[in-house]
This record gives C-alpha cells, sequence and structure tokens, in this order.
C-alpha cells in the first residue's frame, strides 16, 4: 500500500493543529498564543485542502480506496476550516472575560474540525462514521462548557442541552451502525465505491441497511422527525458554539448523507423526510419568540431543501453542496450579527430585545437583513435565491416537480419569519420615559450600545463579503464543485 502525504495535506494539518494546541495550553498556558496557533491552523487546513486538490486516492487496497480527494471535499475542508477559524472569533470576547477555558475551548474545536475534514474525504463506511463522530464528540463539551465567576448564577441549560445533544447522537450512531452492519451482511462491502442495495436475493437487508443509515445521518441534520434536539441544544448552548452546531455540524451531517445517497437508491425516504423537514421547520419558527430558537428552526427548515436535491440521488449532489455552501456562509453571518449586538457569554435572548437593533448598530443590522434575505431566497441576499433555483432547477430537470412545488411553497413560508426579524431591527423602540412592562422590550430601550470586537467584526466582514461575491459570481463555486 502506498501513501501519498501531499494528499493527506489536509488532515496533517487539522489533526496536528489540534495536537499543538493541546501541547501549547500545556506548556505554554497563555490564551493568545493558544488562540494564534488555531488561526494558523485552520488557515494551514485549508491551504492544505487547496493544494492537494483532487491527487490520486491514497489508502488504497487495489481499486478500493479509503481517503479519496474530490472537488467536494476539497471545498468542505477549506469551508471546515474556515467555519473553525470563524467560530474562534466569535468566541474571543467570551474567552477573554474567562467564560470558558481557552485551551480546553481550542483543542476540542480543532479536533472537531479534523473530523469533520475527515468526511468529507472518506471512501469507506467506517472512516465516515469515525469522521463524522470525531467532529460531534467534542460538541457534548462545547456545549456544556461554561466557567462561572464568584456570585454568579449557574445556569444547568448549558449541561440540559450538552446532555440531550449526547443522548440524541449516541441514538443515531447506534442507527447509522447497524445499517453498516446490515449493508455489510447483505453485499460485503464497506467501501463507498462499491455499495449496492438491492441486488440478490439478500437485496431486501441492503436496502433496511440503506434507509437505516440515511435515518442515522438524517439525525445530524435535523431532520424531522429526528429533530427535537436542535431547538433546545442551540438555545442553551454558548452563541459561538450554537453558530458551530448550525453550520459545520450540519454540514458534516450533510456530506455522510452526500456519501450514502450518491451510490444507494434511498430516494423515497429522503424525499419523505425533505417534505416533513422543510414544513415543519417552517411552520414552528413562524411562532418562535426566542432569537436563537427562531434561527434553529430555520435551519431545520434548510436542512429540507438540501434534502430535496440530495432526494436525486447522485444527480442532485452539485445542487445540494452548493446549497450547503451557500447556507452555511449566511446561517454563520445571522449567528455572528447575534453574537455582535448580544454581551459576552449572554444568551440569544428575546426578538424584542433587538428592537430598533439596527437604528442603534447601521452595519450589523444591514448584515443581518443580508442573512435574513439570503436565507429567504430574496435580494440583496442573491447567493440565497440561487441556492433556491439551483436546488429547484435540478428537481425540474430530473421529472419531480411535485417536489420542487414544495421548496417552493415553502420558502413562501419562510418569509413571514424572516421578514418579521428584518422589519424587527428597525422598529422604533419605546421611548424610556414610558413604563414598560416586558423585560425583554426593557432591555431595547435601556441597553447600551455595545462596542463591536476586532476579532468579531472581521469574522463578519469576511463572511458578508463572501456572500455578497459569491452571490454575484455564483459560477466560482459551481466551477470548485465540478
Amino acid at each position: 500500500m502506498t501513501i501519498d502525504h501531499v494528499t493527506l495535506l489536509p488532515l496533517y494539518a487539522a489533526s496536528g493543529t489540534a495536537v499543538l494546541v493541546l501541547l501549547m495550553d500545556l506548556l505554554v498556558a497563555r490564551r493568545g498564543i493558544t488562540v494564534g496557533v488555531l488561526a494558523l491552523g485552520g488557515v494551514a487546513t485549508a491551504v492544505g485542502a487547496i493544494v492537494a486538490g483532487t491527487r490520486p486516492p491514497t489508502f488504497c487496497a487495489g481499486a478500493e480506496c479509503s481517503w479519496v480527494p474530490t472537488p467536494l471535499a476539497a471545498v468542505m475542508a477549506v469551508m471546515f476550516a474556515a467555519l473553525t477559524v470563524g467560530v474562534l472569533a466569535l468566541s474571543v470576547p467570551s474567552l477573554r472575560i474567562g467564560a470558558a477555558p481557552p485551551g480546553e475551548f481550542c483543542f476540542l474545536l480543532a479536533a472537531s474540525m479534523t473530523g469533520g475534514v475527515v468526511i468529507g474525504y472518506a471512501g469507506d463506511l467506517i472512516s465516515l462514521i469515525v469522521g463524522l463522530e470525531t467532529l460531534t464528540l467534542p460538541l457534548y463539551i462545547l456545549v456544556g462548557l461554561r466557567r462561572f465567576g464568584p456570585g454568579e448564577k449557574v445556569s444547568t441549560a448549558g449541561a440540559s442541552a450538552s446532555i440531550t445533544f449526547f443522548l440524541i447522537s449516541v441514538v443515531s450512531t447506534a442507527i447509522a451502525l447497524l445499517g453498516v452492519a446490515l449493508n455489510y451482511a447483505a453485499t460485503g462491502v464497506i467501501h463507498l465505491n462499491h455499495l449496492v442495495a438491492g441486488i440478490g436475493p439478500l437485496g431486501p437487508v441492503a436496502q433496511t441497511g440503506a434507509a437505516l443509515l440515511v435515518i442515522g445521518f438524517a439525525f445530524k441534520v435535523a431532520a424531522v422527525p429526528m429533530h427535537a434536539w436542535a431547538p433546545p441544544t442551540y438555545e442553551g448552548s454558548p452563541l459561538p458554539v450554537a453558530a458551530y452546531l448550525s453550520t459545520a455540524s450540519k454540514l458534516g451531517g450533510v456530506l455522510a448523507l452526500i456519501a450514502i445517497v450518491s451510490r444507494l437508491d434511498t430516494g423515497p425516504v429522503v424525499a419523505a423526510l425533505a417534505v416533513l423537514t422543510m414544513t415543519t421547520g417552517n411552520l414552528v419558527a413562524l411562532r418562535q419568540q426566542r432569537m436563537v430558537r427562531l434561527l434553529a428552526w430555520s435551519s431545520i427548515a434548510q436542512a429540507g431543501y438540501i434534502l430535496a436535491a440530495l432526494a436525486l440521488g447522485a444527480a442532485g449532489v452539485r445542487a445540494a453542496g452548493v446549497y450547503a455552501v451557500f447556507f452555511v456562509l449566511l446561517e454563520f453571518l445571522a449567528f455572528g450579527v447575534v453574537v455582535a449586538l448580544r454581551p459576552p457569554a449572554a444568551n440569544g435572548g428575546d426578538l424584542l430585545a433587538y428592537r430598533g437593533a439596527g437604528r442603534r448598530h447601521p452595519w450589523l443590522g444591514a448584515a443581518m437583513v443580508l442573512a435574513l434575505a439570503g436565507l429567504a431566497g430574496l435580494p440583496p441576499g442573491l447567493v440565497g435565491m440561487f441556492a433556491k433555483v439551483t436546488v429547484v432547477d435540478a428537481l425540474l430537470a430530473e421529472g419531480w416537480g411535485w417536489l420542487a412545488g414544495f421548496v417552493a411553497l415553502n420558502a413562501v413560508i419562510g418569509l413571514a419569519y424572516y421578514v418579521r426579524v428584518g422589519a424587527n431591527l428597525y422598529v422604533t423602540p419605546p421611548k424610556p420615559g414610558i413604563q414598560i412592562v416586558d423585560p425583554d422590550l426593557l432591555e431595547a430601550v435601556t441597553h447600551p450600545r455595545l462596542p463591536v470586537t476586532r476579532p468579531v467584526a472581521a469574522a463578519l466582514i469576511a463572511a458578508a463579503v463572501a456572500a455578497v461575491a459569491i452571490g454575484f459570481a455564483p459560477q466560482l463555486l459551481f466551477d470548485a464543485l465540478s
């Protein structure tokens, strides 16, 4: 077996970053150095993915390979690295006040990034499962990683969210592993390029295994009916961690699903999940009054659009990949604005707390409007509009007009809450002299204008520029995935 070390550069950079961060925390124990090492490691991982490109596969036994570079894998490795650096930037204000231990936080984030890279390049089911769990396991701790100062009221929200996330993930992993076992028992293969479902006397067993794989991975993207963990987990997490859960963690689940649905006949199962997910996510989001819960239900609905493309199998992989990248950019931008508008280590708050925030912070308001418009598929969020058009076009081209109709209908439903949140940013709050009973509305009136720290501002500017650039030149992404 020959090993191409250049092909493995993204893995070396990501895993090496995790080890180096751990050593720096043990030997130096300075927050600035630890954060800097992780930031440089994220950049190195992205560069490694670009350099490796689509070189020949490695870890091969004959025609069966366990590490397979593809354009999709390279793009997603860059996305995981960028999201890691971005979430680190959003976390700097919390780390400065000691809300979380910086060494542990950075190490867990780097380890999760390593898992995301492995998922994209995985050439067999075992590597895929290991990568998905490496991405997810650190998040159990990150969700509940909160340090309380003297006299500060200890909240159980983080611990409850962490336990909920852990229990649901254990169940989903067990279901996926059962699917792997059944598929292996029926076909005798674990490498993705040789997966077959529904052929031979054990065809029904293989089909059951394929369905279980889809259901197990659907937990990771919070697809309905495997979605109940997402809103309370996002709400109980620190805001930067919630941003990572909503973007990088969901991206890992999408990649795992792409690996399965592009090779096995799972169209009916995925189509049913897509309809349930997009419809339930949008309808429940209409009634949400908490910002993070609204974004959580919005992300569930967005996952439904991605699943709609994946129902096409291999024909929908490109559309799903494009939509996933567009969604991740916009979702990160929305969470970044929430982080910038809230005090360090605070929760997302009620929607009323954001009343008039666009007037107090014009640039943050503009960034949130860009994110919301993109998620709704409207200008000026051209990136979101192209994403939905790409999915609908793929569905119509393959004769799935009924599913394209569901996507269009749900996009219209989603307009209601996206417009409501955007308009709330520019509503004039009551004057301080008027008696206000609602504490969240009182916060909107009396809350001081908080300065936006440089790392948070840099992350927001980078995300906004990327969203605008790809919105005006979407062909750049299409070419990168070709």
